[in-house]
């Protein structure tokens, strides 16, 4: 999981890296073009193309046929049932490329949530550290301390909630860069990336267990070792959001708003029925 996660986080990467200093809209909608044009061209090869002109040739007759019979019950009625059934052939035959372009377009959404899902803190901003221990760690506080790189302070004592075998402090950002917070536990250290920047870069608020299910959804860091006392480490980012079309929206809308829309301008040019 973690060659995949470092090759595919790479290339999103390389995509994004010549727009990080833009606003995020900009490099948003470029990925958003490329994954349209992708999935177009996914579509194409993988649809039955005659299969799909046909049915929405019949369902189109259909919707034809009310309209010229639509002083006839029986005959709309008849095409309504037709038009139904005509639609559920078109939506089997979608399937297909459905299926294979599921599993890629899951792995994109998931790397650039990390760019466009969380804003990176400000100098002033303050944040949480959440360390979470296994369910092998005992119900007691364990010996544990939190150490920071200089442009990070920590505002709080440990704040050690039992329940939940989660270990809390707040800290307070004031220099801006790439930082870290070290979690000691005993003689081991565990280490988190803290990002304080308004650049569109890779930021994560977990750095997840050695879990394949937790990998998969926090691919940015390394995993925490398997024999690790500490399951993850949580720093809080704020949630983003983008501007489009007048609107404050969540990033992912603004990408299936985009791709969508460059797979229905493009199927002509490209030669793909829809």
């Amino acid at each position: 999981m973690g060659i995949l996660n470092a090759l595919l986080g790479g290339a999103i990467n390389a995509l994004l890296f010549p727009f990080r200093g833009f606003p995020p809209l900009v490099g948003l909608t470029v990925v958003s073009v490329v994954a349209g044009v992708a999935m177009l061209l996914v579509f194409k090869v993988t649809s039955n193309q005659k299969g799909v002109t046909a049915v929405k040739r019949r369902i189109a007759a259909g919707i034809f046929e009310i309209r010229l019979f639509n002083d006839d019950p029986r005959a709309i009625v008849r095409a309504q049932y037709d038009i139904l059934r005509h639609t559920f052939t078109y939506l089997g035959l979608n399937m297909v490329p459905v299926l294979w372009m599921i599993v890629p377009l899951v792995l994109v959404i998931i790397q650039l949530q990390f760019h466009y899902g969380y804003r990176g803190l400000e100098p002033g901003d303050v944040a949480l550290v959440k360390v979470t221990f296994n369910g092998d760690a005992p119900p007691d506080a364990p010996d544990v301390s939190l150490e920071v790189d200089p442009g990070i302070e920590v505002e709080s004592p440990l704040l050690w909630i039992p329940s939940l075998r989660e270990a809390d402090w707040r800290i307070a950002v004031t220099l801006p860069g790439e930082h870290e917070v070290r979690v000691r536990v005993g003689g081991e250290v565990f280490a988190k990336r803290v990002n304080v920047s308004d650049d569109i870069v890779r930021r994560t608020p977990v750095r997840p267990s050695a879990g394949f299910v937790d990998q998969l959804v926090y691919p940015v860091e390394r995993p925490l070792p398997k024999n690790s006392p500490v399951e993850s480490i949580t720093v809080t980012y704020p949630e983003a959001e983008i501007g489009f079309l007048f609107w404050d929206m969540h990033w992912i809308i603004v990408f299936f708003i985009i791709s969508i829309v460059t797979a229905f301008v493009l199927q002509r040019p490209f030669k793909v029925t829809l």
